[in-house]
């Protein structure tokens, strides 16, 4: 039996409202990690991967036309966005702008639950959201693979949030045309069993990171003795995490994920100089996890470029998998989360 949950968005072209339209999205969680980009303006990754998106941390952001307007207005969190963050959001904006064949400017407001910068995917939701709602409001007819295609463009992992449940993404061509690649890298629905999971999150520090993604990924590829036997495995990874899904062992999935995540973590201490994101409090987690499978329980780490740890086990597990990780956490929280649903438009009353 393969799991009902929602993972194809509505096509903007049948709801999108003119020149206005809100969406929402939820952040992934990689269990076959992408790390590394081999063309950094079409966002290309080096490898494939393969993430669960979440029923937590949803990212809301309504885009509205204005043209009347000299420049975007972008609001995050009811507060002006600026820097780096501003500047992400204009470009991917230019890219909608250039393919719908309008300069109209827009006001973009943005809600996001998600610890902004602190390895929980907040990229992924926030352009997942922005990538639907501009389309629809720019009156783009794209499809499901289109749109994946599209948010990739402003963050890789977002081509994943497109979707519900388990996702792959495809690094695509190596060869060809720069047109061609970018074709062939979009995320799509991976089937799966009914696992019944969960994904228990400690959030250990929701803080920024002292090293962005982006810059950790280029001093990894770059430098990094370990980085391309990883990515060489990380194939590995993937096929064999394809065939736990397809078999509902949540076992085999659980472990294919920590060590495609320790490896990935591995490649990046082995950076010149190295990139920690590793935290005493993280290990203290990762202890508790190791106890837990020590008593009988299935549970599983994954990090992501942060010091925050996911757990992934059985749903009927979770309660006691949080209470154990609630116990290692001395200064932070933990919550649980199950599937999530892709991304999609809403009305205008949020539903």
């Amino acid at each position: 039996m393969y799991s009902e949950h929602p993972t194809t968005p509505v096509p903007v072209r049948e709801r999108g409202t003119a020149g206005r339209a809100l969406a929402v999205a939820h952040p992934n969680i990689a269990l076959i990690k992408y790390w590394g980009k081999r063309d950094e303006h079409l966002v290309l990754p080096r490898v494939d991967s393969l993430s669960m998106t979440l029923d937590v941390f949803p990212t809301t952001t309504g885009v509205r036309l204005d043209p009347e307007a000299e420049h975007d207005e972008v609001t995050l969190n009811g507060r002006p966005a600026d820097g780096e963050a501003l500047r992400r959001v204009v470009a991917f904006l230019d890219l909608v702008r250039e393919r719908a064949g309008l300069a109209h400017r827009a006001v973009v407001d943005t809600e996001n639950t998600v610890p902004t910068g602190a390895g929980l995917a907040s990229s992924a939701s926030g352009f997942a959201a922005l990538a639907v709602a501009a389309a629809a409001a720019y009156g783009l007819d794209l499809d499901a693979t289109a749109l994946s295609r599209l948010a990739r463009r402003g963050s890789g992992s977002a081509s994943r949030s497109v979707f519900g449940g388990f996702a792959m993404w495809h690094a695509g061509l190596d060869l060809g045309t720069a047109a061609e690649a970018d074709l062939s890298s979009y995320a799509e629905p991976v089937p799966a069993a009914d696992l019944d999971p969960a994904m228990v999150i400690a959030v250990v520090d929701a803080g920024p990171k002292t090293v962005s993604s982006r810059a950790a990924m280029r001093r990894t590829v770059d430098t990094s003795p370990l980085y391309e036997p990883w990515a060489v495995s990380s194939k590995d990874d993937l096929t064999e995490m394809r065939a736990a899904l397809l078999a509902g062992d949540i076992e085999a999935v659980g472990e294919i994920a920590e060590r495609n995540a320790l490896g990935m973590h591995a490649t990046m201490l082995a950076a010149r100089p190295a990139v920690r994101y590793l935290s005493p409090a993280t290990l203290t987690v990762l202890d508790s996890v190791l106890r837990l499978r020590r008593d009988g329980i299935a549970a599983y780490a994954t990090m992501d470029a942060g010091p925050n740890v996911k757990v992934l086990c059985r749903r009927a597990d979770a309660d006691q998998v949080a209470t154990t990780v609630r116990d290692a956490v001395t200064d932070g929280s933990v919550l649980v989360a199950g599937p999530g649903p892709g991304a999609r438009l809403l009305h205008g009353d949020g539903r």
